[in-house]
């Protein structure tokens, strides 16, 4: 059984300097992908827009700018509130998303409670299905015996 730990909000996309427009989201945390964390950005279309990257990353830029390439973010200011910035750049566009902090960083402390940074490889179970994987079966005895027995017997009658 895994855990979810979710939190709707609303994020403003920055169309420029002096204009944005409100979009929820809902962030999203499961502990069966415990390096990820997902965004769900409700556009007002047919299928609501989905990002996925690394908890790690959003763990980082909680307190300064991080990333690079398609998800970059950054703490910072505007008119006097604490916000994140997500800047997210895929084939289809460019998105410069602000968030406020202490609603994103509230959760993020939730999902590090639950999953505790550097125990991610446990929720995954990897090691135990290793082991099941390489463990030998009942079968494995008579597939690993000499199918041959040796030609070296003893003759009695010599």
């Amino acid at each position: 059984m895994h855990t979810v730990v979710e939190r709707e909000l609303e994020l403003n996309l920055v169309l420029s300097p002096e204009r944005s427009i409100p979009v929820p989201a809902r962030l999203m945390y499961r502990t069966n992908d415990p390096y990820a964390v997902h965004i769900i950005f409700h556009i007002g279309s047919d299928t609501p827009v989905h990002w996925t990257f690394a908890r790690e990353l959003l763990v980082e830029g909680v307190f300064r700018p991080c990333g690079h390439g398609d998800v970059r973010i950054w703490p910072t200011k505007v008119a006097g509130r604490s916000v994140l910035c997500f800047a997210l750049s895929s084939p289809d566009g460019d998105a410069l998303l602000e968030a406020p902090s202490a609603p994103v960083s509230a959760w993020v402390e939730r999902t590090l409670r639950i999953v505790e940074p550097g125990t991610e490889a446990e929720q995954l179970g990897i090691d135990e299905g290793l082991t099941a994987l390489l463990s030998p079966l009942p079968a494995d005895e008579l597939w690993l015996r000499d199918p041959w027995p040796s030609d070296e017997s003893v003759d009695d009658d010599a």
